[in-house]
């Protein structure tokens, strides 16, 4: 197991920068600088940001938000996230055609201090067969401005976020997460505590947060800008209300404002010894022995009571991840008598997912449903390539089959491409023939020394 990607503070794109602010932050800092708007963080404000501010907080950050290159920048990035209209039916095609005149007047609206955001649309995805998740869709110009809020806030609490944390952070992410859970239980860590918050996006208390916030800004407008955004009107059909806890997802500033919630969690763990791993809510707690296993979820219990959130107690147990039955899953992967499986709800998700592309009524070649299959094969693989090598060999017969019963119906025969005489007339050698990406090839190609 390869180790987690060691990122560090680098200044390669600023040329003057004193060296001592470099060195300090090459052996302080775990982020790199490179992705920055250079618009927003100038040599001068990197510069501050290494040697730190008078009081540890930052003034006269509105500016910098409603700055027309930060908000053409922030526009940018809207524009190539894409995403559906608000409740001003103001798509993104529509705010392209006039896009200058839109900026000019986010930038005097939130100069003048006259900007108040548009209600948000919510509506409900689907998650599993019996749930949805709801998700809350801004208008284009209120993504707009979080994300330029987002462009000058985000360096301030990176600096002090912790290597423990690795959700919705610049140049870390979910395999970054996962090598170093492995890593740590390679090591003996075989307790773990795997913990779940009830709600965390729609519980976070508002008060708490802006106190959180406040420790870093003193900018009354910039803040006052947050907290219009936090208390945004929800507009759900005919209902509207305003939130009066959370942050409410699908907004551009959630993850941000949800990591510098959970960034004391992070300290107070980090302080009294313990190794945790998180991403944005979910995170585990992994530890030598059920003691200290233990005395670590009671720490934890602590901090989520005094904080205004709520452990789901049904979600959060402790287990020794080497015994049957009492694993834990994490980030799509299930760890249990020490192997990484992939977790059933991940594995349902992918079947369905070749369901809906080999339905049996689908007319397209044999071909042509297999260039459209690969990618989604590939991609999946490339994520789950860590998991045990029999789920690969299970789900590439899972796949052969379903496209066995599409070329059965094309010969207007009934059935599900199980039997020998399929498996005969449409061996694996045909379906590899026509290209058909199979992950237990993979998996082995890349096991074997290069």
């Amino acid at each position: 197991m390869s180790m987690p990607v060691q990122l560090e503070f680098d200044f390669k794109f600023v040329s003057s920068v004193p060296q001592v602010a470099k060195q300090e932050a090459e052996t302080c800092s775990p982020v790199r600088w490179e992705w920055v708007e250079a618009s927003v963080w100038t040599e001068r404000m990197l510069a501050a940001l290494v040697n730190g501010v008078k009081g540890g907080k930052w003034y006269s950050l509105i500016d910098k938000v409603y700055d027309p290159r930060t908000l053409k920048a922030a526009w940018k990035k809207v524009a190539s996230n894409k995403g559906a209209a608000g409740v001003d039916k103001i798509s993104i095609k529509r705010f392209q055609s006039n896009a200058q005149l839109y900026l000019e007047e986010l930038e005097m609206d939130l100069r003048n201090g006259v900007f108040r955001p548009s209600p948000v649309k919510r509506v409900h995805i689907p998650k599993d067969r019996k749930k949805t998740r709801p998700l809350g869709i801004p208008t284009v110009k209120d993504r707009i401005i979080q994300t330029a809020l987002k462009m000058v806030l985000e360096p301030i609490f990176e600096k002090e976020f912790l290597k423990t944390s690795y959700g919705f952070r610049p140049g870390r992410g979910c395999k970054d997460a996962l090598r170093k859970v492995d890593l740590l239980l390679r090591e003996g860590y075989t307790w773990v505590v795997d913990a779940d918050v009830k709600s965390y996006f729609d519980t976070i208390p508002h008060n708490l947060l802006m106190d959180r916030i406040r420790e870093k800004v003193s900018d009354r407008k910039t803040l006052n800008l947050i907290e219009l955004f936090l208390k945004q009107e929800i507009m759900e059909g005919m209902k509207c209300w305003n939130p009066i806890s959370g942050t409410p997802q699908g907004a551009v500033l959630s993850p941000l404002l949800s990591n510098v919630y959970l960034h004391q969690l992070d300290l107070t763990l980090h302080q009294n010894g313990y190794k945790m791993i998180r991403y944005a809510d979910d995170w585990v707690v992994l530890c030598r022995s059920i003691e200290e296993a233990k005395a670590a979820l009671s720490l934890m219990q602590s901090w989520i009571d005094q904080n205004g959130l709520q452990l789901s107690l049904e979600k959060t147990h402790i287990g020794n991840w080497l015994e049957k039955g009492h694993g834990f899953e994490f980030l799509g992967y299930r760890f249990e008598e020490g192997r990484r499986r992939v977790r059933s709800k991940s594995l349902k998700k992918f079947k369905d997912k070749i369901r809906l592309k080999t339905r049996r009524t689908r007319g397209d070649s044999i071909e042509k449903i297999i260039s459209d299959l690969n990618p989604t094969i590939k991609g999946w693989f490339e994520y789950f390539k860590h998991a045990h090598h029999y789920t690969f060999s299970s789900l590439d017969g899972f796949i052969r089959r379903r496209l066995r019963a599409v070329l059965r119906k094309q010969k207007k025969r009934p059935g599900s491409g199980k039997t020998d005489r399929d498996h005969r007339q449409w061996p694996n050698v045909f379906f590899a023939e026509r290209g058909l990406f199979t992950m237990y090839k993979a998996y082995v190609t890349a096991r074997q020394p290069r």
